[in-house]
C-alpha cells in the first residue's frame, strides 16, 4: 500500500519538476543544430538511444512546426514518468517493448505511421542492452517504407548516471549540439545490414 501511495505521488510530481528541469537546461545552453539537407513531409522514424532520451523533443521541433509523433516507450514505472513528461512537450507515447512480446507495440507503431504519425524509438530500449539496435525499428520501418532518422544531442558538459544505459543530463550553462541524420532507406537491406547500419550512424555522436 506505501509503495503504491509513492508511486501515485511520483507520478504526479516527477513529470512536471522534470520538465522545467529539461526545459531549464535546454534554455540555459547555447544551441547548435546540425539537420539533414532533406527533411520528408511523409512521417519518418526518429531512432535515438536510450540514453540519450533527455532533450530530443526539442530537435523534434527542428522538423515539425505542429509535432505530430508518439514515443515507444516502456510499460515500467519509469516509462509511465517519461510518458507524462512527453505530454508537457505535445508528445503522445505507445507503451510496450519492440524485443518482449513486442508484437502488440509493432502493431501500435505500424498503425500510427498509417496515420500520419511520426515514431520515436531507443533501439536499445527498454533494458538494454546498451548501443544494440532491436529488430523493431527495421521492421517498422521496411512494413511502412519509412525513412529512419537517427538523433543526437551531445552536450559541452554532462552528468551520466549509473544505470545500465549510462543515461546522460547536460549540465547548465554549456553548449547542446544537436545531430540529425539524412534519412536513411532500409528498404532492401537484409535484417543485420539494416541494424548495422543504424548502429553505425547512432554511434557516431554517442556518449
Amino acid at each position: 500500500m506505501r509503495k503504491r501511495l509513492l508511486r501515485t505521488l511520483a507520478l504526479w510530481f516527477i513529470p512536471p519538476i522534470g520538465t522545467l528541469l529539461i526545459r531549464f537546461i535546454y534554455f540555459t545552453n547555447r544551441k547548435r543544430f546540425h539537420l539533414p539537407h532533406v527533411i520528408p513531409s511523409e512521417p519518418v522514424i526518429f531512432a535515438f538511444w536510450h540514453g540519450d532520451l533527455l532533450m530530443q523533443p526539442y530537435l523534434y521541433y527542428q522538423f515539425r512546426q505542429s509535432p505530430k509523433a508518439n514515443v515507444l516507450i516502456s510499460d515500467h514505472f519509469d516509462g509511465q514518468i517519461i510518458a507524462r513528461i512527453m505530454r508537457y512537450f505535445k508528445l503522445g507515447t505507445i507503451h510496450g517493448s519492440t524485443t518482449r512480446g513486442g508484437a502488440k507495440v509493432l502493431i501500435q507503431g505500424l498503425k500510427s505511421l498509417s496515420q500520419g504519425y511520426d515514431i520515436g524509438i531507443t533501439p536499445d530500449g527498454p533494458k538494454g542492452p546498451r548501443h544494440e539496435v532491436s529488430d523493431g525499428v527495421v521492421v517498422m520501418a521496411q512494413k511502412r517504407k519509412a525513412k529512419v532518422i537517427v538523433y543526437s544531442c551531445v552536450p559541452s558538459q554532462y552528468w551520466q548516471l549509473p544505470s545500465w544505459d549510462r543515461f546522460s543530463v547536460p549540465k547548465p550553462f554549456g553548449t547542446l549540439d544537436f545531430y540529425a541524420s539524412e534519412p536513411i532507406d532500409l528498404e532492401n537491406l537484409e535484417m543485420d545490414a539494416a541494424k548495422s547500419l543504424i548502429k553505425e550512424r547512432l554511434m557516431e555522436h554517442a556518449l
